[in-house]
């Protein structure tokens, strides 16, 4: 489990070094997902290569035990949005139209490209005839 957090670990350090290295408008977090995906994909063609730790599901377990627990990672934000409190009774109308319009937004993009790709893939003309 101390190999399989440590990589996790490593993989995001190493996702927010190039991220800010770089100046990419991708954060590191998201590099770093991608380096361990890249990570897993080559434990998974080349098991022989691999610790035992990376090979017995214990990558597997401490990524579901860490997605177990991912709720405590919101109490850090919530306890900023509480000490800042000024700042929310100040912009709060303002904060509550962009909540409003960016969540209806991504909506709307999300039905967009949904629709798109269902005729892209000739999905759209299968639900009609039914």
């Amino acid at each position: 489990m101390i190999l399989s957090l440590t990589l996790i670990l490593l993989c995001q350090l190493i996702g927010e070094v190039v991220a800010r290295g770089t100046g990419w408008p991708v954060p590191g977090p998201v590099i770093g997902m991608a380096i361990l995906l890249m990570i897993l994909v080559l434990r998974d063609r080349r098991m022989d290569l691999a610790p035992v730790e990376l090979r017995d599901g214990t990558m597997e377990r401490t990524g579901h035990g860490l997605l177990a627990h991912l709720s405590l990672l919101f109490v850090p934000a919530g306890v900023g949005v509480v000490e800042r409190l000024d700042v929310v009774a100040q912009h709060g109308l303002g904060l509550a139209i962009a909540l409003i319009a960016s969540t209806f937004l991504t909506l709307l993009v999300t039905v967009s490209v949904f629709g798109a790709a269902s005729r892209r893939l000739g999905r759209g003309d299968e639900q009609e005839d039914a």
